[in-house]
């Protein structure tokens, strides 16, 4: 029997996704590990350095592994960089109860507002929540659609897509055909209670709903959901929940195609894991100085 859980791999002192074909990768990589997995998606949300999922599966390390492996096989490849993606271990939660599932999807789709990268979570590109009530939410779909015949230009060529998997032509499996939206849908039931929950404020008052489920199982909060993300503290995503978050300052994408595709012309190198020690230095003082952002984010732009 499928359970419901949490999942979130960390990528340490990296970054996981560096532009927007790593971000659709990403996701094709999680598509293929349910698939490969015998695994139900429900909603997920990539971040520049952490990507959270929730899934049904009898085995969600083995969702995880596979989605690993083959997202770290395609970044070390564009890369050339070596060895596993994020780090050791990831994060495992069960989900159990109503109230505790609508939870883990609100948290989950709603990280990039907490880490004060997008000013409602509707306006993010790389998670589920704009394929939920789509119709109902006037949201449109993906342009055009890519044939078939060059699906394995953007995913593992050795790899078999299920005949439901449907992808625009960015070289990204559609959301709305790779998850169980309708499952989603039926849990929020109405698309009013669903927008309700991605703009409602994090209380004891939702905690304590939770405990109405009577799973033994801590409510989720801000500190459950990113337990082991050290990128925002719980205090500081409260405070972005508010609308109160510089969201306009450089993202790790923007920091990312600054080193990417101007400054490391200057070293002749192609990746920023081929830059010495000395080079990356000389690089994070030019930015520091440059786009005064933290050093922190520039350290792990840089890989350092």
């Amino acid at each position: 029997m499928k359970k419901t859980f949490h999942l979130c791999i960390s990528a340490g002192e990296e970054v996981l996704f560096r532009d927007a074909e790593d971000y659709n990768r990403g996701f094709n990589c999680f598509a293929l590990a349910l698939f490969n997995t015998d695994s139900i998606g429900l909603v997920e949300s990539e971040m520049s350095t952490h990507y959270h999922q929730l899934i049904q599966s009898r085995n969600p390390d083995e969702c995880m592994r596979y989605f690993r492996l083959s997202y770290s096989m395609y970044f070390n490849r564009k890369y050339h960089r070596s060895g596993r993606i994020g780090e050791k271990n990831h994060y495992t939660m069960e989900v159990v109860g109503y109230n505790h599932m609508i939870a883990a999807m609100s948290y989950i789709l709603r990280n990039p507002l907490h880490h004060g990268v997008s000013p409602i979570p509707y306006a993010y590109p790389y998670s589920s929540v704009n394929s939920i009530f789509m119709k109902e939410m006037g949201k449109e779909p993906y342009g055009a659609l890519l044939n078939r015949r060059y699906y394995h230009r953007f995913v593992n060529r050795t790899t078999h897509i299920p005949d439901n998997y449907v992808m625009s032509e960015n070289g990204v499996f559609l959301r709305e055909s790779v998850l169980d939206i309708p499952q989603v849908e039926n849990l929020f039931v109405t698309p009013r209670a669903f927008n309700w929950h991605m703009t409602r404020k994090s209380s004891e008052e939702w905690e304590l709903e939770q405990r109405k489920d009577n799973n033994s199982l801590p409510p989720i909060n801000l500190s459950v959901i990113e337990k082991g993300i050290y990128m925002t503290s719980p205090k500081e995503m409260l405070i972005n929940e508010m609308g109160k978050s510089n969201y306009r300052r450089p993202s790790d994408m923007d920091i990312c195609a600054e080193i990417d595709n101007n400054l490391l012309l200057k070293y002749g190198k192609s990746s920023v894991y081929l830059l010495t020690r000395q080079e990356k230095q000389h690089i994070a003082e030019h930015l520091y100085r440059t786009l005064h952002v933290s050093e922190s984010q520039i350290r792990r732009c840089l890989a350092m």
